[in-house]
């Protein structure tokens, strides 16, 4: 008896994280991909790299940006985190794209809910660290919790952790841009 009951208690504790690493039934059917990119993919430390984290969905599917101006619409957003060590420093704020379509749910009390279908591409600028040393890098998003509904219904948010690569070339080191300075100087502290 002791055995069996041994073999149910370990079968519970593994059952959540073997859960975590598999797809939901609905993923393939509405997500084609999730792909992270830098651009320029090589670049000089100190220079500024944007990330491109782009979603791409079938028909009928879609999902949020990071912000709604609604407020009753504020908590139908995806959610992105940064990493805050690593090859680069995040800066600035994410940019949402600004080809939403927008819909009111009354019974919400949402006039303005803005969403995206098919391809939403979310971007982030970076600075290589100055002291980074010449090389391939692969930088992974800390979280993103990515929000998918269709028509009928909207899935439990998926968090993922996508990565993107990116070379970082040898020569000079370059100036930190003006605008991003104080941020990549307080990150490096």
């Amino acid at each position: 008896m002791r055995p069996l009951f041994l073999l149910a208690a370990s079968a519970l504790l593994t059952a959540p994280a073997a859960a975590q690493d598999k797809k939901p039934a609905w993923w393939d059917k509405a997500v084609k991909k999730v792909e992270a990119k830098f651009d320029p993919a090589e670049a000089r430390p100190g220079q500024t790299v944007t990330l491109k984290l782009t979603v791409e969905l079938h028909d009928g599917y879609f999902t949020y940006p990071t912000r709604q101006e609604d407020k009753a619409a504020e908590g139908m957003v995806n959610k992105l985190l940064f990493p805050e060590g690593g090859p680069v420093v995040f800066v600035g704020e994410t940019a949402d794209p600004l080809d939403y379509l927008t819909k009111a749910e009354p019974l919400l009390g949402i006039r303005d809910l803005r969403y995206h279908p098919k391809k939403v591409v979310y971007e982030r600028p970076a600075v290589i660290r100055q002291t980074q040393k010449p090389g391939d890098v692969a930088v992974k998003v800390k979280e993103f919790g990515l929000t998918i509904c269709d028509a009928n219904n909207c899935f439990p948010a998926r968090k993922l952790t996508p990565e993107a690569k990116l070379k970082v070339l040898d020569g000079p080191v370059a100036p930190v841009e003006a605008k991003y300075a104080d941020e990549v100087r307080k990150a490096t502290r």
